[in-house]
């Protein structure tokens, strides 16, 4: 993916310390990066947590970014470590049945097909639950997922596959046992 001059320039002002040139190039990158942590913690306050705690982590090593790079599958790998961090070193877990933003809570029948799918997504083992919500609740291309997740970008179509079959069967069992 092609870095336009512009970005470059406030990636090498970033790593000289000019705090207003990180901000620049951390500000867009913002929500995508709750939404990939509130999407696998599922817990808004640890999700905000979590990015808080990646772009500190991205302020200290933007030296770590290789030149030409871009920024965002780099942060959006860090954001996705924290999370994977936070969600090792829980002690406790918090179960809610908290619907999806985007749920149309018109019908019951969208109330219960929102709550089967936060189910199943937290019943998807971590590296999947990180693949999925990379793809259809980010919209990342394949590229940017290989790059976050550390892969090729055959691999990552493949887990993403993989991944979209398993929670396939989590939800039609779901709506077996209702």
């Amino acid at each position: 993916m092609a870095i336009n001059q512009a970005t470059l320039t406030l990636v090498e002002a970033a790593r000289a310390g000019d705090d207003s040139a990180f901000e620049a190039l951390i500000e867009p990158l913002l929500p995508p990066a709750y939404r990939l942590a509130n999407g696998l913690l599922h817990d808004r306050h640890a999700a905000e947590d979590a990015v808080q705690e990646s772009a500190l982590k991205a302020w200290r090593k933007i030296g770590r970014l290789r030149e030409g790079s871009d920024m965002r599958p780099w942060f959006l790998g860090i954001v996705a470590n924290e999370c994977r961090s936070a969600m090792r070193t829980r002690w406790w877990s918090v179960i809610r049945n908290v619907l999806p933003d985007t749920a149309d809570e018109s019908t019951a029948e969208a109330v219960v097909e929102g709550i089967d799918l936060r189910r199943a997504l937290r019943s998807i083992p971590p590296a999947k639950r990180l693949i999925l919500v990379l793809h259809w609740y980010l919209d990342l291309p394949l590229d940017e997922i290989a790059q976050i997740t550390g892969t090729s970008e055959h691999a990552a179509e493949s887990r993403l596959v993989r991944a979209t079959q398993d929670l396939r069967r989590r939800m039609e069992a779901s709506r077996g046992r209702r």
